[in-house]
């Protein structure tokens, strides 16, 4: 029986993705491969370049031994202690895995910069702490800010996973802590700990935006900044290229490496109650604990509790009148949506001719596999697809005229991975219930769209939607390689801002980037979810 989904064109919309992804991502290998050459041999011994690649790999490094080095006791004692407020701390640490980043470092500016809350009060007590803040010391700040909460969560996940039986056992035996750690604790929190500092070093190597606001100079230069400053400043293509194929190739490996330790996230089917736990009532053991705790408070809430103040000062309604702050809103809501419709239309594409290779013609690999390639553009860093998208353009096309659609481009390519995962569950679901319903009613083609899959996908849509221009309005890579005078968003606004210690305007930017942000995923949600 031939059925709806058995068209002959089912494959057209997996082929139009798929040659957009290969047209976006091959092409600007092969042009790096042209300008760069392989010449890794005569880069490496370039002491400079050399110096580039050691950082990148020590500060990614060192900020995945101090994330899990603080994270381990923090998550510990967020599972021997319960008190107030410790559900809202939680949901504290989840706001750092959607938080833009730039606004993030304009919290951490407005606490450790040279004016900040923490350099003043230490002043007035008589201490000089000179400026930390720039250099390494602030690029390991700013991935602490970010990875540690992370990292808190994901063990404290591993830690309730722990079957209460095992807490009451402990308890009956009466054990002290260093017999829980070494009988309970370290064997849930070790097979964690490989595939998490594998996730940090990949998220800490590729981060561009942190060390391009807190380092950037000679000697806290990563991989990522050092093309973006031979290609805006030194306009050395050549070098360039071969920075981005080191880049590349250095991601790749890292990102091979955390797929091969990769374990499933720690559910939380087993939780503990507090009282199962014999551990909780030594003195010592409590000071412990408030002692940790305090630590990742003080490191962790004063830069949101900074964003948040921002808005209250006298300042912020004459920065909120500046032209430019407004003409950069609508760019980045332009770029945002623009951003979040092409991802979305890419990840339908490819999943509506995987769902007929798995229905209809019983190839689940195959279908797997075209899911798949939604996800290669993670091989490529963004500095990296930037670079070559340049060289690729530049004999043909003026590349900041075309600004404007690349920087949308390139946000909606890094965007496809997370739409996708977020799409295929949902898509899944309505062929498996309503398939044959759909074919009893002879629905196809847009009524089928219509009447069915409208319906069902419309909450799924939302939430991808919001996450891809989330995403695209709180991204600095793109705007940073491609960005002019003509072609500003809000978070290339406010890197300039905080780069000449504007303030106030930079705290009118962010508020309105947070704003934009929190408003457009409360808004898309509601407008797409709401099945009425």
């Amino acid at each position: 029986m031939n059925s709806p989904l058995a068209h002959k064109a089912w494959w057209l919309s997996g082929a139009g993705a798929l040659l957009l992804l290969g047209v976006c991502g091959l092409g600007p290998l092969l042009a790096l491969l042209h300008e760069g050459g392989l010449g890794a041999a005569p880069l490496w011994q370039d002491a400079y370049l050399r110096h580039v690649v050691q950082f990148s790999v020590l500060q990614a490094g060192l900020s995945t031994l101090l994330s899990l080095g603080l994270a381990i006791p923090v998550a510990r004692a967020l599972h021997r202690r319960h008190f107030p407020g410790r559900g809202l701390l939680l949901r504290l640490f989840g706001i750092s895995l959607v938080l833009p980043v730039i606004i993030a470092l304009f919290g951490l500016v407005a606490v450790h910069g040279q004016q900040g809350w923490l350099p003043r009060l230490l002043a007035n007590l008589g201490l000089q702490t000179g400026s930390y803040l720039y250099g390494l010391g602030g690029i390991l700040l700013a991935h602490l800010f970010f990875n540690m909460p992370l990292a808190a969560r994901w063990l404290l996940f591993a830690l309730e996973a722990v079957p209460a039986e095992n807490w009451r056992l402990a308890s009956q035996l009466g054990m002290k802590s260093g017999a829980l750690w070494r009988l309970l604790e370290w064997p849930a929190l070790r097979g964690q700990l490989a595939p998490l500092a594998s996730l940090i070093f990949v998220l800490c190597f590729s981060s561009f935006t942190t060390v391009m606001a807190l380092g950037g100079g000679p000697g806290a230069t990563t991989l990522e900044v050092a093309v973006y400053q031979a290609l805006r400043f030194d306009f050395e293509l050549d070098t360039a290229a071969q920075l981005a194929l080191w880049h590349l190739l250095l991601c790749g490996a890292a990102l091979a490496l955390h797929h091969q330790l990769a374990a499933p996230a720690p559910g939380q089917q087993h939780r503990s109650s507090r009282a199962s736990r014999p551990d909780t009532r030594h003195w010592l053991g409590l000071a412990v604990d408030c002692f940790w705790l305090s630590l990742a408070l003080l490191l962790f809430i004063p830069p949101l509790l900074a964003i948040v103040t921002a808005g209250l000062k006298p300042q912020l309604w004459q920065a909120l009148t500046s032209h430019q702050l407004w003409a950069s809103l609508l760019t980045s809501l332009q770029i945002g949506l623009g951003a979040s419709l092409l991802a979305c239309a890419l990840s339908l594409g490819l999943l509506f001719s995987s769902r007929h290779l798995r229905q209809r013609l019983g190839r689940p690999h195959a279908a797997t596999l075209l899911e798949s390639s939604g996800s290669l553009i993670l091989l490529i860093p963004t500095a990296v697809l930037s670079t070559g998208l340049f060289i690729l353009l530049l004999p043909v096309a003026d590349v900041f005229g075309l600004g404007f659609w690349l920087v949308m481009l390139l946000n909606g390519l890094a965007c496809l991975p997370y739409t996708v995962r977020t799409l295929q569950p949902a898509l899944q679901q309505a062929v498996l219930r309503y398939d044959r319903l759909a074919m009893s009613l002879g629905l196809h083609g847009w009524s089928r769209w219509r009447y069915l899959e409208w319906p069902l996908l419309r909450a799924a849509l939302g939430r991808a939607m919001a996450l891809a221009a989330i995403f695209s309005l709180g991204d600095l890579g793109a705007v940073a390689m491609f960005g002019s005078d003509e072609l500003q968003t809000l978070p290339w606004l406010l890197f300039q801002q905080l780069g000449s210690y504007r303030l106030d305007d930079a705290a009118a930017t962010a508020l309105l980037l947070l704003l934009l942000c929190t408003g457009l995923l409360w808004l898309v949600e509601r407008g797409f979810g709401d099945p009425r």
